[in-house]
């Protein structure tokens, strides 16, 4: 008797990991955003500095191919001239995210940051100074930067939760 995904029926329990990219996948794809994981590691990949002032929009290819394509980025006005100075270091930046060159040219689209940009989740406040100290003494000890920046988002989450 086949087991799982053997049996092609659908009937039987899977990861979230193994059914996200079948079901987001159409629907990000349509707007170029084949590649979501760019965005959920967006602050990883440029910085923090530059995440909060930028969001990746779009990711186009031409036709047949998907290396050397043009990643749309809405860049608030304030921060344009610093991104399209920095461009050589974030594209080898978001290329190095790939592992190949998926991306050989940045269009900047300037205007606010849409209010989903907000990097807390909905329903969170912003900590207080005591709290906001007391999360980097306990990170204090964690030499990764990546993990670091992953338990502090997390950390700040979880403080931030108005439903606690």
């Amino acid at each position: 008797m086949a087991r799982g995904g053997e049996s092609g029926r659908r009937g039987y329990l899977r990861s979230v990991g193994q059914e996200l990219p079948r079901i987001a996948g159409a629907v990000l794809g349509k707007r170029g955003l084949g590649e979501a994981h760019l965005i959920s590691e967006w602050a990883a990949v440029v910085g923090p500095e530059l995440a909060a002032e930028t969001l990746p929009v779009k990711l186009s290819f031409t036709a047949g191919g998907r290396k050397n394509g043009t990643l749309k980025l809405r860049v608030t006005s304030a921060a344009a001239l610093t991104v399209q100075h920095r461009e050589p270091q974030i594209l080898e930046r978001i290329n190095g995210f790939f592992g190949y060159p998926a991306v050989a040219r940045l269009a900047l689209v300037q205007g606010p940051m849409p209010e989903a940009a907000d990097r807390r989740p909905r329903g969170a406040r912003a900590l207080t100074p005591e709290e906001t100290q007391s999360l980097a003494v306990r990170l204090a000890q964690v030499p990764d930067s990546g993990l670091k920046l992953a338990l502090h988002r997390l950390g700040a989450a979880i403080l931030g939760d108005r439903r606690r």
